[in-house]
């Protein structure tokens, strides 16, 4: 009996160890194998191109960050951004996207809403508050608490921007010198809404300032560029637009379908985001929306946000995406164009953050005027915050 209980203690023992090096090492090695940046020798960046990327107020639209569990306030040896890398690569202003459901077999043609979902593996195995594990507001809102960890450990480094003043004040403190990073929050899809207009406002109070209305499924304020139906708006979509519109928040078309961005242009009245994608025309691809739909979004005094990856440029180098940001000023003018990464977004890159001279050094070589560098690199990004942050109640 007594070699029985030990047997059993020493199986309990061996269980409970395995339990926690998986805990302990299983999601590193998870967004390891995610955010893969592929080996390279260092960007050649010229004196010319150095003094003009020093020179720029740069600003992307879209990082995934905040959903792994490494310390934004510290270098990472892994994944693409952090706070550190993004004052190396001179970012002023990086919208944090909070990831709240991604569906198992996630693909750009087609996904069910009802999938198994990784998120809920992914928040219990990094030991996500219990909360979180079956509420999709509360991964939201956990991720505005992340942020926020991040800028009470590191309140030289990060300041979370809320309003118009806070954003004046990152810019007045780069000005002078300060090593400082503005953050901004945005949700991947309105999910976390739950159907309810009453955590719009939750996630307002949290910070929360880009709402981005699906990502790779349907839900329920209309159909994904990704999902089963490519259906439109839905009455409850519809009146989170108005609720957005009317709350001075940004509207992010990102992973919507073409029949939900033309719904939406029919109703908006404001400056229109798309804030992580590629120019269809270049790159044909079903992550890109026509371009048609980018000329409808860009003359509502919108942006279109760049990405950095194979499937959306068609070539990830820092070449490749300075040819993607020519093609698309060629579709859609200088003044529509802005940088979305999606970093940290479960996918693969040649450059991280820290590295984003190399771009500014391809945007010379295509040729591109330092003007139009200045706008795509960062201005006209301000430029839609501002008029958005200016008009909050």
């Amino acid at each position: 009996m007594r070699l029985i209980k030990k047997a059993i203690k020493f199986m309990f023992s061996i269980a409970l160890a395995g339990l926690v090096g998986f805990l302990v090492f299983a999601p590193g090695y998870v967004e390891r194998q995610r955010n893969v940046v592929a080996e390279h020798a260092p960007y050649l960046i010229s004196p010319e191109a150095q003094a003009l990327h020093d020179s720029l107020i740069i600003a992307d639209w879209h990082a995934d960050s905040l959903l792994w569990n490494r310390d934004l306030a510290k270098r990472g040896a892994y994944g693409q951004a952090d706070i550190p890398r993004l004052i190396e690569g001179n970012v002023a202003v990086q919208m944090f996207t909070a990831v709240t459901k991604s569906p198992a077999g996630l693909n750009y043609e087609e996904n069910a809403a009802d999938a198994f979902d990784n998120i809920t593996l992914l928040a219990t195995a990094q030991l996500w508050p219990v909360r979180t594990w079956q509420s999709l507001v509360e991964r939201a809102l956990y991720q505005a608490e992340k942020l926020a960890r991040v800028q009470r450990d590191a309140p030289e480094s990060l300041k979370i921007i809320r309003t118009l003043a806070d954003l004046d004040e990152v810019l007045a403190r780069r000005a002078a010198g300060e090593a400082i990073v503005g953050g901004m929050l945005g949700i991947e899809g309105a999910h976390p809404l739950e159907g309810e207009m009453a955590n719009l406002l939750r996630l307002e109070s949290a910070g929360y300032r880009l709402i981005g209305l699906q990502h790779f499924f349907d839900n329920e304020l209309g159909g994904s560029l990704h999902g089963n139906t490519g259906a439109g708006l839905t009455e409850f979509g519809r009146e989170v637009v108005a609720e957005v519109q009317a709350r001075g928040l940004i509207l992010d078309l990102a992973h919507s379908s073409e029949l939900v961005v033309r719904d939406v242009l029919e109703m908006a009245d404001m400056p229109l985001v798309l804030s992580h994608t590629g120019i269809r025309s270049l790159c044909d691809s079903k992550r890109n929306i026509p371009d048609d739909l980018m000329q409808q979004i860009a003359a509502t005094g919108g942006v279109i946000g760049i990405g950095y990856w194979e499937e959306v440029a068609c070539d990830d180098s820092p070449s490749g995406i300075a040819k993607s940001i020519v093609a698309a000023v060629s579709v859609v003018g200088e003044d529509a164009i802005s940088l979305g990464s999606d970093f940290d977004g479960s996918i693969a890159t040649t450059l991280d953050t820290s590295e984003l001279a190399a771009i500014t050094q391809a945007l010379m070589d295509e040729g591109m005027a330092e003007a139009q560098i200045r706008k795509v690199m960062g201005e006209n990004m301000l430029r839609v915050l501002r008029a958005r942050l200016g008009t909050r109640p």
